[in-house]
């Protein structure tokens, strides 16, 4: 099973306007791409044909920087079709009481996770703030992807995404599934390594980084095969299937690959 941790819908409520110019870019037939892929079925059947079997479908809060994709854009997205798997977004000044918020989420709208963007929300991840919700993730049982490392993106604050401050949390919350999203990306590759490496309910989420330069951020990567998670961070490149394939052809064993392109991400989900 190869699954897609890391996917944004291509039609936001709002989108600011120097992210429509970066998915452009990657798209030259952007317009027809967002009213073909804004139909969840023909999403579906562009991933199969890129070689992937679930996608994790992400809301986004985020006007600041870059746009909103509201919770329920993606549980209509992925309603009733079980090879799309949401993740809500809560962002902590938008919402009061977030872990009231998240539970209605997950247990009325069926949402299987959570993703933070603290470097577009202006937030340390570490805030007491943030307790209560890690809290009910925790009790729920469910993953929490957070941003960490570098955005292209007008408006996003990198000192919010240094992975550091997830050790507090990882050690406050210690049966808490923290996936490190984009591994540091930029500055901080070893301390997200670092932290995955030593805590055991962190996780190492590779989207937006170019697979072949996997090893060369990571030099010991197939040490730490059993807690790296393959995601896309479509529709911000040019091909998933060229991002799977350049993964299979990495000089790693075979069981090594077969758990960062969906091994991992099943037993998080609780696949089976």
């Amino acid at each position: 099973m190869v699954i897609d941790f890391h996917v944004h819908m291509i039609q936001y409520q709002m989108y600011q306007r120097w992210c429509d110019e970066f998915m452009a870019a990657f798209h030259p037939d952007y317009d027809e791409i967002k009213a073909k892929y804004g139909d969840p079925d023909a999403f579906i059947e562009l991933q199969k044909s890129n070689g992937v079997d679930k996608s994790v479908v992400l809301a986004e809060l985020s006007p600041i920087s870059t746009g909103m994709c509201t919770n329920e854009q993606v549980s209509q997205f992925c309603a009733g079709r079980p090879e799309l798997i949401p993740f809500c977004c809560l962002n902590p000044f938008l919402s009061g009481r977030l872990d009231l918020e998240l539970e209605r989420l997950v247990k009325e709208q069926g949402f299987k996770g959570l993703k933070l963007y603290p470097t577009y929300n202006y937030f340390f991840p570490n805030d007491s703030l943030m307790y209560p919700l890690y809290a009910k993730a925790q009790e729920l049982g469910i993953p929490v992807m957070l941003h960490t490392g570098s955005s292209v993106f007008q408006g996003s604050r990198l000192k919010y995404g240094e992975p550091i401050c997830l050790d507090d949390v990882a050690v406050d919350f210690p049966d808490l599934k923290i996936l490190l999203v984009h591994g540091g990306r930029g500055f901080w590759y070893d301390q997200a390594f670092f932290l995955a490496k030593l805590h055991r309910n962190v996780y190492l989420e590779i989207s937006g980084l170019p697979p072949s330069r996997l090893l060369t951020y990571f030099p010991e990567l197939e040490r730490l095969a059993g807690k790296i998670i393959f995601g896309s961070d479509w529709p911000g490149l040019s091909s998933v299937a060229e991002n799977i394939k350049t993964i299979r052809e990495l000089p790693l064993k075979s069981s090594s690959i077969a758990k960062i392109l969906g091994g991992n991400a099943a037993r998080l989900l609780g696949l089976g």
